[in-house]
């Protein structure tokens, strides 16, 4: 089992933590008491390996439990689990900023009257117990969001790697658009199936189907020119943080054109090592 503890400055960028951490298969759990971390660890070490992959956020905001949490870490790793901690930082300055921005109080604004610096002093005299003894140390004063979460995933996926989810979709266009689609292709410029006899009543999945469309050098150069802008584009997704991309090709019905691309782009993505999820929308309506 993989546990991360996600901890720091208020306003350094926890919540965004957390949201990466989702999107790679992480059980993120919310300032749970580090007491009950490890009870939760047991928990997950009996569910057959349903959850292996946890990340705790512990912060102020826990009030004197957070005091308990190097004796949490120290029991989770007497357990046998591997336990990370990551410490994000932020500049006093931008962690006014940031909370000016966004018109919400300091989780110790009660304590220091209403006065930000001073809750901010108080905030990092209370983490100096666990800022010396972490593993990973961010720093998030001068990055981007999208830098951030380029930082997060090198460290948890290794370099290079993307979280972002890629599904391959294809519908026909009289049942409706892919509303939730970032990227729609309309591929009824080419010669319809439908109107082959023996063609009629088979899907793209079908190798003869399949086989007629790509057949006309139309449909080659079609395919080609997509795979080249979508592979021009998948990485200025993934620069920019984005955690999901939906491509979806869609013809009259959704039964020959449309699934003999969605099918032809989904095996050139996971030639290249993508991770894809496809679906054909309207394929079993008539």
């Amino acid at each position: 089992m993989q546990f991360v503890i996600v901890t720091g400055i208020s306003g350094s960028g926890k919540s965004t933590a957390v949201n990466v951490l989702e999107d790679i298969g992480y059980y993120c759990i919310d300032n749970m008491p580090p007491e009950l971390m490890s009870k939760f660890a047991d928990i997950c070490a009996q569910s057959d390996g349903k959850i292996d992959k946890v990340a705790f956020v512990a912060d102020v905001r826990g009030g004197n439990l957070f005091l308990k949490l190097k004796d949490a870490i120290h029991d989770m790793r007497n357990m046998g689990i591997k336990v990370k901690v990551m410490f994000l930082d932020c500049s006093d300055d931008t962690i006014i900023r940031r909370y000016k921005e966004t018109r919400r109080k300091h989780p110790l604004d009660e304590y220091s009257h209403g006065n930000i610096r001073q809750a901010i002093e108080t905030e990092r005299h209370f983490l100096e117990t666990v800022r010396d003894k972490v593993d990973y140390y961010i720093d998030t004063s001068s990055t981007t969001t999208a830098e951030f979460k380029e930082r997060l995933y090198s460290i948890f996926l290794g370099e290079g790697q993307s979280a972002m989810k890629i599904d391959v979709r294809s519908f026909g266009f009289k049942y409706g658009v892919m509303n939730d689609a970032d990227l729609t292709f309309d591929v009824r410029c080419l010669p319809n199936p439908f109107y082959i006899a023996e063609l009629k009543h088979k899907t793209g999945l079908n190798p003869e189907v399949s086989g007629y469309v790509m057949s006309f050098k139309e449909a080659q150069e079609l395919l080609a020119k997509l795979n080249d802008l979508i592979d021009y584009l998948i990485p200025l997704y993934e620069k920019e943080g984005k955690a999901q991309l939906v491509i979806a090709f869609g013809c009259t019905g959704g039964k020959h054109r449309s699934v003999t691309f969605a099918e032809a782009v989904a095996k050139h993505l996971t030639d290249q090592g993508k991770t894809i999820r496809l679906s054909h929308r309207d394929i079993e309506k008539r």
